[in-house]
């Protein structure tokens, strides 16, 4: 059936599975699947009820005979059927409603064939052996490109660290029409799925149950969907619930994530970093993003440090955001200087515009459009993928001076802050 991702490898599928309900096709079926090597045993009574329960359990074949005879709504229990189907399967439709309407509704809706009953050997045959040369025909997918996972880490709570997770995500599948993967690993509290105005589902907890059940076709029925080429994995666990994991569930879904999508992008709370730091393996670019404080400037100073030791291979990126229209804390030159590198992208704040996202159950990005924060959110993806080109960290930072210490840093720069005392005079 039609999907916004990559099927999974075609060598552990059955070649072929039938549902149908007559004794007539059931018995046609059966020697037609002998004569071209597959189990009749394949070939079930039952229609589409039976078959949206089958594979609901059990692996989509690479074909996919199914018999509509008995089915009241022909396209609904075709939506169903592709809820349960992996991506790639090639479904071959029966019936015994002559309707030239229907049977173009149903090639739009993704089968292959619609045949109408009843239906003789040799037009049985000319369907599936044609259905075989679709499923094994060489997919004009385009160029290849590698896959590209980044981790988005707030130094402080209530930065907006998930605000611009979302929105990259979906800049990067909207935009760039990237098949693109956001996984939300604030498993109790977490907002991805809320900012656009989705259930997060039990997908992301069940993953971290039962590692053992993550595959690609789990990744297909776990996810959320936002739109063609964004899915959400996420969860609300209830806070009397701890999620009890060594990391290994996270570290498989990126996994699967690298097989089945172009992007990947990952709100990463930043205890993960302690707690998992093997999440950080194979990530291509790390957004640290920040505020102009003097906290965030410690916390930048200290997550900047972890990431050049424990994850040399990620590009880093820090943006600093909901930056106010008057004097921040402390000024941007010297917030950079305290950093010892320069604040790659400035998000300002707006807070009509971050309302009216919330209200509408609509990304920051999507909400923006136009504006300078709009701007500004356009400047982090492209600066993301441009990162991920370039495939090396830059010498964002400068070496520290001998002796310098992270509270030596943070003295200086309390001392770029104004007293109270100045404030007043001024």
């Amino acid at each position: 059936m039609n999907a916004p991702w990559k099927p999974g490898a075609s060598g552990q599928r059955d070649p072929f599975h039938a549902f149908v309900c007559d004794d007539h096709s059931f018995d046609l079926l059966r020697v037609v699947a002998a004569e071209m090597g597959w189990a009749p045993e394949k070939v079930n009574k039952g229609g589409m009820r039976n078959a949206v329960q089958s594979l609901s359990i059990t692996a989509s074949p690479q074909i996919l005979f199914i018999d509509m005879s008995e089915s009241g709504d022909p396209l609904g229990d075709i939506n169903s059927l592709a809820e349960v189907c992996e991506p790639g399967t090639v479904v071959i439709a029966a019936g015994q409603v002559n309707d030239v309407r229907l049977y173009r509704d149903l090639l739009a809706s993704g089968i292959q064939d619609y045949l109408l009953k009843p239906f003789g050997a040799d037009q049985l045959r000319d369907a599936l052996a044609q259905a075989q040369a679709v499923f094994f025909a060489p997919r004009d997918t385009g160029p290849e490109r590698p896959h590209m996972t980044a981790a988005v880490i707030g130094t402080r709570g209530g930065v907006g660290a998930s605000s611009l997770a979302t929105s990259l995500a979906w800049l990067l599948s909207e935009k760039k029409k990237r098949p693109t993967a956001l996984l939300d690993l604030d498993v109790h509290f977490g907002t991805n799925a809320l900012a656009m105005d989705l259930e997060p589902g039990r997908g992301l907890t069940d993953a971290i149950e039962n590692p053992s059940r993550i595959d690609g076709l789990f990744i297909e029925r776990a996810m959320v969907r936002a739109s063609d080429t964004l899915a959400i994995l996420s969860a609300e666990a209830p806070i009397s619930q701890p999620m009890l994991t060594d990391g290994g569930a996270f570290y498989q879904l990126l996994e699967e994530f690298r097989a089945a999508f172009e992007c990947s992008v990952v709100d990463l709370p930043r205890g993960m970093l302690i707690q998992h730091p093997h999440l950080m393996s194979d990530v291509n670019v790390t957004v640290v993003v920040t505020e102009l404080t003097l906290a965030a400037a410690r916390d930048s100073i200290r997550i900047l440090s972890w990431l050049k030791t424990n994850a040399p291979q990620s590009r880093v990126l820090v943006v600093a955001n909901r930056v106010h229209p008057g004097a921040p804390e402390i000024n941007r030159k010297d917030f950079e200087q305290s950093i010892e590198r320069k604040v790659d992208i400035l998000v300002p704040f707006d807070l009509k515009l971050a309302s009216q996202a919330a209200k509408l159950g609509k990304t920051l990005a999507e909400t923006a459009k136009g504006s300078k924060v709009g701007a500004s959110c356009t400047a982090l993806m492209e600066a993301v993928l441009g990162a991920a080109e370039d495939g090396e960290d830059e010498a964002g930072a400068t070496s520290a001076k001998k002796g310098d210490s992270l509270f030596g840093k943070i003295a200086d720069l309390k001392g770029m802050i104004p007293s109270r005392k100045d404030r007043k005079t001024a």
